[in-house]
């Protein structure tokens, strides 16, 4: 199984939603896509109520959270 690279979707831009991570091209943040999976939403639903999200999109804003929460450093 391999990784997508979240590197290749998501941008952070200080000019777009106040700097947050965005999918390129969209001001769709990465918090939002993390919300509806969250809120029991599958990836289908997601596409289907926003058709300019692809599954690879998806899968980047979970990578992106995984490497968050890789590099988080407890006090």
């Amino acid at each position: 199984m391999s990784t997508v690279n979240y590197k290749d979707y998501i941008e952070v831009n200080p000019a777009v939603r106040f700097g947050k991570p965005v999918i390129i091209g969209t001001r769709i943040t990465v918090y939002d896509v993390l919300q509806w999976l969250a809120s029991g939403m599958g990836h289908q639903d997601i596409v289907a109520d926003f058709p300019q999200l692809s599954e690879e999109q998806i899968l980047a804003c979970l990578a992106y959270a995984a490497n968050k929460e890789r590099i988080i450093k407890v006090a």
